[in-house]
């Protein structure tokens, strides 16, 4: 290997060598001392006001983050690709348990009348909360079968019916995370 020419290092006389960083390094007692800061403030209740402020932007931040559904601000129980598609699969169908909490508004409602009204309130409640569980069974039968086809049996999470069950009986507007499809934009 044939040795190549170095450049030349001499500064012409326009621009002055500097050497080093320019300043001098500080001593320890200088860095220790720019270090140094109480472990409590002097004025407290600044201290905790501005504690409290930096508390609630972080509880917003993770509860926008947990409403868009990014991964890093969900809770144990929402984190993983088989939960986001469970969600995106309920989330795309409706369920007879999202209507679930109106009944039983109306039927409170009912039970301000006559007696007959009252009993007719009540059988239609009782119609609807069976007709959300059997909603509930065989959602959580499909969800199930389509993710068992899509992961295999033995990758499933424990699980995955009573999360799409209880998420299905939740008004859609109250589910969170929020819902990142609309209806019928079921995932592959």
């Amino acid at each position: 290997m044939a040795k190549q020419p170095r450049p030349s290092s001499e500064s012409t006389e326009d621009e002055p060598a500097t050497v080093g960083k320019g300043k001098p390094t500080p001593t320890r007692k200088e860095r220790e001392a720019a270090n140094q800061r109480p472990l409590v403030s002097n004025d407290r209740k600044n201290a905790s006001k501005e504690a409290r402020a930096k508390m609630a932007q972080a509880r917003e931040r993770a509860r926008a983050g947990m409403a868009a559904g990014e991964e890093k601000y969900l809770t144990a129980r929402d984190k993983g690709p088989q939960r986001k598609w469970i969600r995106d699969y309920v989330d795309a169908r409706f369920s007879v348990g999202e209507v679930l909490i109106p009944v039983m508004f109306l039927v409170i409602l009912l039970t301000f009348f006559d007696e007959r009204v009252q009993l007719l309130g009540i059988a239609i409640l009782w119609t609807f909360f069976l007709a959300a569980i059997i909603d509930g069974v065989i959602l959580g039968m499909l969800v199930t079968r389509k993710l068992t086809a899509k992961y295999g049996a033995e990758h499933l999470q424990r699980g995955n019916r009573w999360y799409a069950a209880m998420r299905g009986m939740q008004l859609r507007v109250m589910r969170l995370p929020k819902p990142q499809v609309k209806r019928g934009q079921y995932p592959s």
